[in-house]
């Protein structure tokens, strides 16, 4: 059997035996907690918008007494009016059951209290396992006794707190309050049913996982009285058929790479196929009517408004619900599967357009893809760089150019991708049956900055390694003999020099420096051109250092090696930490862009202009100019 669902009113709990077992604590709700109960449904009785309060779910299990009475008594019930029978039945079952609270006991007891003092008709019972005196205290509440022990004291607390706030209100006030606790407030039953008590609870409570919206609904799913009556064996199958396919959807959203290009990283639900309950109920795709006021604002709004589709429906046809769960699902999938689909709505998507959106236009029957990507995905993305066109003004502005820069640099990365992918799968030798995707789930987990190809701060180059470094470096591109020729006399004496070696080296760098003419000034390195995408921990493993020194970050990243240069200039390789280096970072670095012989000891202008031209090619179809990107 499953799981069974539905909202039980207060006055519908009368009558009703309940049972905390020793696995549980007492009783230990504050006064404020008590308040803050009280003045939430006086709110929803003042606003007098319809619907009912509703109360977090309430888990219990049913436990039989007396089993062998108890069928005794059905088997005489005598058929009659329909309504009749219900009760009757009920009756009996309220008699000799017993119902287990798994979840909820502070609510249940609260709202006990509240009917004592009240003085309600409609009352229930509440014993315990361990603490056997609290049932008698419950009833016959004494302020004297609160010190006894934990228990009566917070029991006496949660009385006093419902007495002080009931002195201000009036009798009429009184009345209207109970008749609305009685009628209006509702608590969200779930019956567990062949389940482990005990690791229910621990699940519930120990680990702090509520129910989800997802878990309550699936219980409305498998519930065998929303089905149509087809038959055990039939109905048994199609509960099956459900059950399989919700595992599989759920499996497949626990897929962070899968998930997170769809969504943002700081989800903190137990269940993930929320998400797509909450865009059925959002987008009204069951096609409900006046259903607002009854589902209410609260965390489980998702849950009730399939609870009033399986209330309202007639000769309820569950499948018409199911096919629209799956038509998401496997909306999301071929998103997924798909190259440009992927890339471009995973884009949208990690700047703020919602998934809603995307669905409404996804959904116009008369686009095919190529139409959907034209008339809808390339304008939307073309309006989230509006903030970056016209650099050159936009640094003319407060704030920081990097946070601007970064639509472009993440769209770059994507283009790029879909470019190779592109090239790969139209050459049949080349031609991948998968192909490679950008990883939104490492991008969204871990903390990606915006930072500086060329320091933004000039390096003093004071570390005798690092200067040793940077002229080593030099050397590559250096013309000139006789400054060749001192470098190296420079490097392999270096520790003779020891007291000038300051000096000298001074001297070596403006003389390099004077050699190079395309050396990017301080004021032009807060532009696009000298902006790469890198994660926070590659970033501070460099810091503020030379081009070749974060080169070598680079690529010992990339490798997950640790590579670093020793007193002799040597190159040492150790196993190090692993990271994704975006590929547009990758092609920075090896200076990728640009074909013609350049040095490794800086990043510069002839380097910038090649890699800015070719953020220009790749973003063609989404910039309004050719020269939005002019970083000159």
């Amino acid at each position: 059997m499953s799981n069974e669902i539905e909202l039980k009113s207060i006055s519908e709990l009368s009558g009703m035996k309940f049972f905390i077992p020793d696995y549980q604590r007492g009783y230990r709700w504050t006064k404020q907690q008590v308040k803050d109960l009280l003045d939430d449904i006086d709110e929803f009785m003042n606003k007098k918008q319809g619907g009912f309060y509703c109360i977090q779910p309430l888990v219990v299990k049913k436990n039989i007494l007396k089993e062998e009475e108890y069928c005794i008594e059905l088997k005489e019930l005598k058929p009659g009016d329909e309504v009749d029978l219900i009760k009757a039945t009920e009756k009996i079952l309220n008699k000799y059951s017993r119902w287990e609270v798994i979840d909820g006991q502070q609510r249940l007891t609260t709202i006990y209290i509240l009917l004592s003092y009240m003085e309600s008709y409609y009352k229930y019972e509440i014993e315990y396992e361990t603490r056997v005196d609290s049932k008698e205290f419950l009833s016959k509440i004494e302020g004297s006794k609160k010190k006894d022990n934990i228990d009566y004291y917070h029991i006496s607390e949660a009385n006093e707190q419902i007495t002080n706030w009931f002195n201000e209100k009036s009798d009429d006030s009184k009345k209207l309050f109970l008749n609305t606790l009685l009628k209006e407030v509702k608590f969200i039953w779930y019956e567990s049913v062949n389940e482990d008590p005990i690791k229910v609870f621990t699940r519930l409570n120990i680990g702090k996982i509520a129910l989800t919206n997802a878990e309550l609904i699936k219980a409305l799913f498998l519930n065998k009285s929303n089905f149509r009556n087809d038959g055990y064996q039939k109905i048994r199958l199609q509960q099956q058929e459900v059950s399989s396919e919700w595992d599989n959807i759920e499996y497949t959203l626990q897929n962070d790479e899968f998930w997170l290009f769809l969504n943002e990283a700081n989800y903190d639900k137990s269940t993930r196929i929320d998400f797509i309950f909450d865009l059925i109920w959002e987008k009204n795709l069951l096609e409900l009517s006046d259903y607002k006021e009854d589902i209410g604002t609260d965390e489980y709004r998702t849950f009730r408004y399939f609870y009033i589709w399986f209330r309202r429906e007639t000769n309820i046809d569950i499948s018409i619900c199911w096919r629209e769960v799956k038509t998401l699902f496997q909306t999301f999938q071929e998103w997924f599967n798909d190259l440009e689909l992927y890339h471009n709505i995973g884009f949208l998507v990690e700047h703020k357009t919602k998934i809603s959106s995307i669905l409404d236009e996804w959904k116009q029957s008369d686009r095919t893809k190529d139409n959907f990507l034209a008339e809808f995905i390339y304008p939307e993305i073309k309006n989230q760089l509006t903030q970056c066109s016209d650099l050159d003004k936009q640094y003319e502005v407060n704030g920081s150019p990097k946070t601007k820069c970064r639509p472009i640099l993440l769209l770059h990365n994507i283009q790029t991708i879909i470019n190779q992918n592109k090239s790969l799968t139209e050459n049949e030798k080349y031609k991948l049956p998968v192909f490679y995707k950008f990883p939104f789930h490492l991008f969204k987990k871990e903390k990606w900055d915006v930072e500086h190809i060329d320091s933004n701060v000039e390096n003093s180059l004071e570390n005798e390694k690092e200067q040793k470094e940077w002229l080593t470096a030099s050397l590559i591109a250096i013309t000139d003999d006789e400054l060749k020729k001192d470098i190296k006399s420079f490097i392999s004496d270096y520790s003779e020099k020891e007291n000038n070696s300051k000096n000298n080296f001074e001297e070596l760098y403006s003389r390099i420096i004077e050699e190079s003419t395309t050396k990017l000034k301080d004021e032009e390195k807060d532009k696009l051109w000298n902006f790469t995408l890198l994660d926070a921990s590659t970033n501070r493993s460099y810091g503020n250092s030379i081009f070749p020194v974060k080169r070598r970050v680079i690529i010992g990243k990339d490798q997950g090696k640790t590579i670093t240069v020793n007193d002799k200039l040597e190159i040492e390789e150790k196993d190090g930490a692993i990271a994704f280096i975006p590929p547009s970072t990758k092609n920075v670095f090896m200076k990728y862009h640009n074909v013609s012989p350049n040095n490794l000891r800086e990043w510069n202008r002839e380097d910038a202009k090649a890699y800015i031209n070719n953020i220009e090619t790749v973003l063609e179809k989404f910039l309004t100019t050719k020269n939005d990107l002019n970083a000159q």
